[in-house]
């Protein structure tokens, strides 16, 4: 979770490994998100999809306050399970405990919803009884499920583009701290360097080498919760060194890694 406040900061283009439930409280936040441009207002809930590349702004004079969630995609699919009623569009031949929810690409006014997902962030950031604030927390993504999503089947990575940029991630993402070179990479999908690099960020929205630094601050968030230093994590996520590690954290979360391992953070 992170609760901040951002009056002149730029996300630069960047991806998560969960859902992201940004619930704007004051102001606004432009964002960049599937090829189009956003803006989630004071009251909406801007959710970004795991694995897609967003960006992120100001959208007025004073910037934007938000409380956001990123929720790993097993737990959102657990709490699909748990509702009564499958979610509508469930793919022919896939159930909705085996489908990934989407909630599309709009920004999402429900002030009711919005509010009980602060709610429950208010009490899991506060220390309040685990009991209480998860259930909270599960009522208010419930809510969020069964009034917003659909359910979408796993894609089948059938194309042959689409299995080369599956097997650059795996390569990419085999080893962090292994010097990778870029004709390495394309030599493994059979393409030329140039090839390789532009199927990769066209798929992507990153270059190879964005994508294997944003998979390495992804990977560093559970040692930095357990009380490791940013430069000993930096060093085993493959980064040069501390002040490379802090650029790269700060582009995908607005902090630093020492203030996400705080567990909270303001600006």
């Amino acid at each position: 979770m992170v609760t901040a406040e951002y009056n002149d900061h730029t996300f630069a283009p960047h991806w998560h490994d969960a859902y992201t439930f940004a619930c704007i409280v004051e102001g606004a936040e432009r964002y960049a998100y599937r090829g189009g441009e956003h803006v989630a207002d004071a009251g909406s809930v801007a959710i970004i999809h795991p694995g897609e590349v967003h960006t992120g702004a100001r959208e007025t004079d004073f910037g934007w306050r938000y409380r956001v969630f990123y929720l790993p995609v097993g737990f959102v699919q657990g709490v699909q399970r748990q509702l009564m009623c499958p979610l509508a569009h469930v793919a022919q031949g896939a159930g909705a405990g085996d489908a990934l929810p989407w909630f599309g690409e709009r920004v999402i006014h429900d002030a009711h919803a919005m509010w009980r997902l602060v709610a429950a962030h208010r009490l899991l950031q506060g220390g309040a009884d685990p009991l209480l604030a998860e259930s909270v927390l599960i009522e208010a993504v419930s809510t969020m499920l069964v009034r917003h999503a659909q359910a979408r089947a796993p894609q089948a990575q059938e194309h042959r583009d689409a299995v080369r940029v599956e097997t650059m991630k795996t390569r990419l993402s085999a080893d962090l701290t292994e010097p990778l070179s870029l004709t390495a990479l394309a030599e493994a999908v059979e393409l030329s360097p140039f090839h390789a690099a532009r199927l990769f960020s066209r798929h992507t929205g990153l270059a190879p080498h964005a994508w294997r630094n944003q998979l390495r601050v992804v990977r560093a968030l559970p040692a930095l919760r357990g009380g490791a230093s940013a430069t000993e994590v930096a060093l085993a996520q493959g980064f040069n060194d501390l002040s490379h590690f802090t650029r790269y954290f700060r582009r995908a979360f607005g902090v630093s890694p020492g203030k996400w391992g705080a567990g909270r953070s303001s600006r």
